[in-house]
């Protein structure tokens, strides 16, 4: 199954190769930024517990931004959407380079677009999923949605693999360590500038025109006839999301940096193949969903990934820490394209945006408070991994509780077979 088997109309192929190349350049810039973000503010003089609670700042500061640009995106316009959140990425990204008052770096996470993860942050996302839904077929969902999470792990992975590198030659040069950050944050904000223009060239067929129906009715967060559905999904995302946001990759290197005194190119080197291979976990997932459904395929490669995070800090070296890491990547991701697949696929056309916003706002709200949780574990020795254990477990948790609620529930290329 490669990319060229997705058939689209030819004028649809313009828009979904511009959503491509945003995705492409946005993790680019998400995956860079991860590798040096919590080691820039640790260099300009912020402490464990205040980088936690940034992280949190963040987070939850996409949540409310992401939650008003979505919920109104299908009406206000998805272009216009995609273009105003680019251009809260330039000026958060600018705002980092040039000051580290906390209390300014705290106002840009808030208001701004910047992720500390490596993962979507943003309106982005969910805007973007909504327009590739109407712009191919329902069979062939799933599979752009594939190609679409191997476009933007591979972005990851090259960016990490990058900025490791640049960041240690720039140093090996006689930068100091703190300037040679500051050229990664931007990096970042240039890539906010180039997301701008992209987004202006995208034409009226990634825009929805709501039915005369659907127009009337009352709405909750954009939702109408979907509710009931979008609020259950959103309440296990959160779970889930929560668990996740414990390891967020820029904790996950500090971990590595602090347990096995890593260098930045082999953390760079390490999260190139972790998200190369996540990437390539993201696609078999189209095949294995066609073949056993979109539920069974998000709860049951999604466990043993979990069980493998467990195993990662029980590891007495480095290298095995790696391997077991990597192992766990390689089936990690399965879950994400089936997920946004089966969100898109079980709402109507005009509530696709606000659906993944909802859902994704709530993994956002889920994930706010956990990088904190995480700062403090981290600052005390005897409890420097729990986060991993707290993680795993709960990611169970939560894969059993969306089978239980779910299972019957299909979608329409499901229904059909």
């Amino acid at each position: 199954m490669v990319f060229s088997d997705i058939i689209v109309q030819p004028s649809n192929k313009r828009d979904i190769t511009l959503l491509f190349s945003t995705r492409i350049i946005r993790l680019f810039c998400y995956g860079f930024l991860s590798i040096v973000l919590a080691l820039y503010l640790v260099e300009v003089g912020l402490r464990e517990t205040q980088i936690g609670l940034l992280f949190t700042l963040t987070l939850a500061g996409d949540a409310a931004i992401s939650l008003l640009l979505t919920t109104s995106a299908d009406r206000f316009g998805r272009r216009r959407t995609l273009i105003l959140g680019s251009l809260l990425m330039l000026g958060a990204g600018a705002v980092f380079l040039i000051t580290n008052n906390i209390v300014i770096l705290m106002a840009a996470a808030i208001i701004g677009v910047i992720s500390p993860s490596g993962n979507e942050i943003g309106p982005f996302l969910s805007i973007e999923q909504a327009s590739l839904t109407q712009l191919v077929p329902d069979r062939q969902r799933t599979q752009i949605f594939a190609w679409y999470a191997l476009a933007g792990s591979f972005a990851t992975a090259a960016g990490a693999l990058i900025v490791g590198w640049l960041t240690q030659g720039l140093r090996a040069g006689g930068m100091s360590s703190a300037d040679a950050y500051r050229v990664v944050l931007a990096g970042y904000a240039f890539g906010g500038l180039i997301l701008t223009l992209l987004f202006l060239l995208l034409t009226p067929a990634v825009e929805v025109t709501p039915s005369a129906e659907s127009s009337s009715a009352p709405r909750t967060l954009g939702l109408h006839k979907s509710r009931n559905v979008v609020f259950k999904l959103s309440a296990l995302f959160a779970l889930d999301a929560f668990a996740g946001a414990l390891l967020v990759q820029s904790l996950l290197v500090f971990w590595f940096s602090v347990k096995f005194h890593t260098e930045p190119g082999v953390l760079g080197t390490i999260f190139f193949g972790a998200n190369i291979l996540a990437g390539i976990s993201a696609l078999l997932a189209s095949r294995i969903a066609a073949r056993f459904g979109l539920i069974n395929t998000m709860v049951f490669t999604h466990i043993p990934s979990n069980i493998l995070l467990m195993l990662v800090p029980l590891m007495p070296t480095l290298p095995l820490a790696i391997v077991t890491l990597l192992l766990r990547f390689s089936i990690s991701q399965m879950d994400v394209p089936t997920r946004q697949s089966y969100t898109m696929a079980v709402v109507a056309p005009d509530e696709r945006s606000a659906a993944s916003g909802v859902t994704t706002i709530a993994r956002s709200v889920g994930a706010a408070i956990s990088p904190s949780l995480s700062g403090i574990f981290l600052s005390i020795p005897a409890l420097f991994s729990v986060p991993f254990f707290l993680s795993g477990g709960l990611k169970i948790v939560y894969d059993i509780l969306l089978y239980r609620s779910f299972k019957t529930m299909k979608p329409p290329e499901e229904k059909a077979q």
